[in-house]
């Protein structure tokens, strides 16, 4: 099943995963207009590609280890830490260990659904 804009409950067990990439599957959890909620599956060696966006996002790790990229800065981190990327930022990841982000996007991104 995927989750409907403004679903009051949405049950992890009842999403589907979308495939996104070699080694990186998502499921979009709750969302509306104005926030999104994504959680995100790494398997080691797994890259998200440099990108931007006109969204400002948080990620939150909730498992594993990532060298992130943020603009012109390079940190490893893992569970517990939370990054924020401005709009328009580029940004990405490469998964050292397996892991699972969290991402909130504001406003949602369409073109995820």
């Amino acid at each position: 099943m995927k989750t409907t804009k403004n679903n009051v409950w949405n049950f992890n067990e009842d999403i589907e995963f979308e495939v996104c990439g070699e080694g990186v599957r998502r499921k979009i959890l709750s969302y509306t207009d104005e926030v999104m909620c994504v959680e995100n599956h790494f398997e080691k060696g797994a890259v998200g590609a440099l990108h931007h966006h006109p969204h400002t996002q948080i990620t939150y790790i909730v498992s594993g280890k990532f060298e992130f990229t943020i603009g012109d800065e390079k940190k490893i981190v893992c569970a517990g830490d939370s990054l924020l990327k401005k709009d328009g930022v580029e940004h990405g990841c490469i998964c050292l260990e397996e892991g699972v982000l969290v991402d909130i996007f504001a406003p949602m991104r369409e073109e995820f659904v």
